[in-house]
């Protein structure tokens, strides 16, 4: 399979390149979305940044403390059932 022609944009003085309209669009590129920088041996990567920075497990241990005996896994399904309902009713 032949491969396509390349697009050619410009770096301007201020250190900034316009994407071409037919790549943001086959990558669903919008303006304003964030994006990764990475260097490589023949240029650059760019990649859509994450939304939320990566959290580790032991960042997050304890934040979710409650008090009294644990939960059985059908009590924690009916609590998340009755608030649905009651978020629902609120509608």
């Amino acid at each position: 399979m032949p491969r396509p022609e390349p697009i050619t944009t410009t770096l301007s003085t201020r250190g900034q390149v316009v994407l071409p309209r037919p790549v943001r669009a086959a990558l669903g590129w919008r303006p304003g979305m964030r994006l990764t920088v990475e260097t490589a041996d023949d240029g650059l990567w760019l990649r859509p940044a994450p939304v939320f920075e990566v959290t580790r497990p032991e960042n997050v241990f304890g934040c979710l403390a409650a008090d009294g005996p644990p939960r059985s896994i059908a009590e924690m399904d009916a609590g998340v059932l009755a608030e649905a309902k009651r978020r629902h009713e609120g509608d």
